[in-house]
């Protein structure tokens, strides 16, 4: 109940204050923030937000009393030396007669003490005033700031300029590099004159794959900041086949064991790079648990919040820190800044209280004395004598991009200036009016700022107000003092004229390891040609083993994901890293097995030439005359003919080959066959013509007709093998069925019809031969020439049916080669099974050549 009545006496008063207020027509200052700052007056005031303390501390609540405003600790140099850099520029600015003629700016600077409440505080009250007091409720004139340069940190500038955005307050940032700040839509008036981290992170990634770091670990503080270019940097890190091997966060409130475990971590990873997004002031408390677990052998890349940061460059942190890369913004000169710097001198207003802690920390004074032991400060003291950050414009990085940023300010409000009545850019083709200037017309004319630096540097923003993307890549390097010494070794540059964008220095690196050369931070070793990556099961990308390619597969690249098959007639080679024309496969002459068969081809020919010499020369011999000369010179032929075709199955396949191999083989041995057919059947009509019923068969069966007989036979096969050549031919075939890695020459019979009935054919006619030479065996003679005639034909038909298994089972050229040995092994079967008792008669027994001695039993008989 006493709660619900204060709060309405409260809401009461706080109503008839505001109606007071409306009455009166002015409006009162409620409350003023605890603020450090800088200022000086000007007809265009320049706002400034820069983090001159690390660290902001609040009073504790109790709830009872009003709280106390939170107050700032830990004086940086290097930050203030960036808000003098303003205020040089500035003064530069007014003294130069052909920029912003006629006009004086002034400026209103803030420290945020890298704390977002802070920082929020000082940008209200840059826009909205100090003044105690405010009577102009149609709020004509100039507002209080025309512009704000800052903030330095990322989550800052977000929140600054999401309110700011709504009136289209232009904010130029000299060092917030998040990419989220790019959004044109949700921060509509924020320029930066430093890079965004989408830049950053490629500049990055570009160092990564210089030096084939595909294994890298990644740190990133928890603010806006780090988490963007994290989230960046792990899409990009893909792209390029790298992986991040862990990922830690840098909590804000810096705890111990949060920060014992991330060190862990590093240790224990096997990658040897680390990245880290972070700013000084949350990195420092893991580079000291480093330094206490002593964690060395790594590779550090900083990002620009660090990469040239002096609270780094101890003797103490650097046998963990040297060799360290970095991404630093642009090195720039200032001239004339050195001695400005020099000549700051304090003075009593309070709006001007920052000059007086900075003092006061430079030179361990106080200007109130408040204890005993302190120095006194005269405000008189030599800057001249100190060496530290504020003095030092060797590495002007930060400092430069404030001096860009307010140029570009003044700029962009010198060309307001310049416009033309009716040539205007806003409404009705209106300029801006200098003495009720509008925040929203300088972001147009900021959006078209181009204008190069006394450096040479040029100065522009796209259409999301960011700027060119150049880094500088410095290397940390031992000092002569054994501190750290920060040396640029490389550019990074995306608009090179030359196409190549990064730019190193590769003699002038340092590296912190015992070979001094770049480290190794691989999961896995590159696969070589020949072999693919394979990925281990639960790992990033970047771990993965090795497998070579199969047979027929190449990879001819480094780390390939997958290998390639060869094109159908070629093979991989025993490296699997090239594809090269299949081995050839046939029966060729020079093959040891083509040459035996070749030289028992031309052995048979000479042996049936060698029996038809035998045979001529003793042709009115009794044995020769015995049963028709003219088919045993018929037979020889068709035997030469079959050991000649032998010759057309060696060599690479042609078409007239293909075509001609089993129509010679099939006609000749249908002649030869056909021969001893009609040889068997005068045998039997010899034999039998001493009977009555036989005189009148062997009228019937005279030389005529047996000549006819084997031309009808043969002329039979020569019409089975013009209908298979005309209707299906064989061709020449290339077969890698039997072996992959060879191309198998061969001859595809085009018809399994054809060629069965020309096999078939031969079959019949040798059955029907046997068949009646096994008939006619036992014939009273000494020389029964049925009885040869049965054993050749047993020769030959035992060869061809062995043939069928053995050449089904064999492949490749060995089919051919089998093929060959049936036609070798049954022509030499008949040629030796018929001609050689002859022959041995003839040459070693020629009193055994008369017709009594083969007529002798049937003589004897008589």
């Amino acid at each position: 109940m006493w709660t619900t009545l204060i709060i309405c006496l409260y809401l009461s008063f706080k109503f008839i204050s505001a109606a007071s207020i409306l009455r009166s027509g002015t409006c009162q200052l409620q409350g003023r923030f605890r603020l450090n700052g800088m200022y000086q007056a000007g007809d265009v005031i320049l706002g400034g937000l820069f983090e001159v303390h690390f660290l902001t501390v609040f009073p504790e609540l109790s709830f009872r009393t009003e709280p106390k405003p939170p107050y700032c600790e830990q004086f940086d140099m290097a930050s203030f030396q960036q808000a003098q850099t303003m205020v040089f520029a500035i003064d530069e600015i007014n003294k130069n007669p052909n920029l912003l003629p006629n006009i004086t700016l002034g400026y209103h600077l803030y420290d945020n003490c890298v704390m977002l409440g802070m920082a929020f505080r000082a940008a209200l009250s840059l826009v909205s005033g100090t003044e105690e007091s405010f009577s102009n409720l149609n709020c004509t004139g100039p507002p209080p700031v025309i512009g704000i340069v800052g903030d330095s940190n990322s989550t800052p500038s977000i929140a600054i300029s999401s309110v700011l955005g709504l009136f289209r307050v232009p904010i130029v940032s000299y060092f917030a590099t998040c990419s989220c700040l790019s959004n044109r839509k949700k921060y509509p008036s924020f320029f930066r004159t430093i890079p965004s981290d989408t830049f950053q992170v490629r500049a990055m990634i570009k160092i990564l794959k210089h030096f084939g770091w595909t294994w890298v670990g990644l740190v990133y503080s928890d603010d806006d900041y780090g988490n963007h270019a994290a989230q960046a940097f792990l899409q990009d890190v893909q792209v390029f086949g790298g992986c991040v091997a862990f990922s830690e966060i840098l909590p804000l409130d810096n705890k111990h064991k949060d920060i014992q475990h991330t060190v862990g971590v590093i240790q224990a990873s096997t990658a040897r790079v680390v990245v880290v997004f972070s700013t000084s002031t949350y990195l420092l408390p893991l580079m000291d648990e480093v330094v206490l677990q002593n964690v060395t052998d790594r590779q550090w890349i900083a990002s620009e919040a660090w990469a040239t940061s002096p609270v780094f460059h101890t003797q103490r942190l650097l046998p963990f820190l040297g060799g360290t890369l970095g991404i630093a913004i642009r090195r720039g000169e200032i001239q004339g800044l050195h001695e400005f710097l020099l000549h700051l001198r304090p003075n009593d207003d309070q709006r001007n209280n920052m000059v007086r802690i900075f003092w006061e920390n430079m030179f361990k004074c106080r200007f109130n004395i408040g204890g005993r032991g302190e120095k006194m400060c005269s405000g008189q003291e030599d800057l001249s004598n100190t060496d530290t950050a504020y003095t030092d414009v060797s590495e002007l990085r930060a400092s430069y991009n404030v001096y860009k940023t307010v140029y570009a300010l003044a700029h962009a409000l010198h060309d307001l200036m310049q416009c033309e009545e009716g040539r205007g850019p806003f409404s009705g083709n209106s300029c801006a009016d200098i003495t009720n200037l509008q925040p929203w017309q300088l972001v147009h004319y900021l959006q078209k700022v181009n204008f190069t630096t006394s450096f040479g540097d040029l100065v522009s923003f796209d259409e999301n107000g960011d700027a060119l993307a150049i880094y500088d890549v410095m290397n940390w390097q031992p000092s002569s003092d054994g501190s750290i010494n920060v040396r640029t070794v490389g550019v990074v540059d995306e608009g090179a004229a030359t196409g190549k964008v990064l730019t190193l220095d590769e003699e002038a690196l340092y590296w912190n390891f015992e070979t001094k050369k770049p480290p190794r931070s691989v999961c896995s070793e590159s696969c070589s040609p020949g072999t693919r990556q394979a990925r281990r099961k639960g790992l990033p990308l970047c771990c993965f083993d090795c497998l070579p390619c199969a047979d027929g597969e190449i990879s001819n690249t480094t780390d390939a994901n997958e290998c390639t098959i060869c094109p159908d007639d070629f093979w991989s080679n025993p490296d699997k890293d090239r594809c090269v024309p299949k081995e050839e496969e046939f029966l060729s002459y020079e093959d040891p097995l083509g040459i035996s068969l070749t030289t028992a081809s031309l052995l048979g020919t000479c042996f049936c030439a060698l029996v038809m010499a035998i045979f001529a020369h003793h042709r009115n011999t009794p044995i020769v005359r015995a049963n028709n000369s003219e088919l045993s010179f018929l037979l020889l032929l068709s035997l030469k003919l079959c050991f000649l075709c032998v010759l057309l199955f060696i060599g690479r396949p042609q078409l007239w080959t293909c075509q001609l191999r089993h129509a010679v083989f099939g006609i000749s041995f249908v002649l030869c066959i056909s021969s001893i057919l009609v040889k068997t059947m005068v045998v039997i009509a010899v034999f039998n013509s001493s009977r009555p019923e036989g005189k009148v068969a062997m009228k019937w069966f005279g030389t005529a007709q047996q000549r006819s007989t084997v031309m009808v036979l043969t002329a039979l096969q020569v019409a089975i093998c013009i209908v298979w050549l005309s209707n299906a031919s064989p061709t020449p075939h290339k077969n890698s069925q039997y072996v992959s890695s060879k191309i198998v020459y061969e001859c595809a019979i085009g018809s399994v019809a054809g060629f069965a009935v020309l096999l078939g054919y031969i079959g019949f006619l040798a059955a029907v031969s046997f068949l009646l030479a096994f008939l006619a065996r036992n014939l009273p003679d000494h020389f029964n020439e049925a009885k040869f005639i049965t054993f050749s034909m047993l020769i030959f038909c035992v060869v061809w049916i062995a043939f069928v298994p053995a050449y089904v089972s064999s492949p490749g050229k060995y089919a051919v080669a089998v093929e060959i040995f049936a036609i070798l092994a049954s022509s030499f079967g008949l040629l030796v099974a018929i001609f050689a008792p002859k022959c041995y008669i003839i040459l070693l027994h020629p009193e055994k050549n008369t017709k009594k001695n083969i007529m002798g039993r049937e003589t004897q008989n008589k």
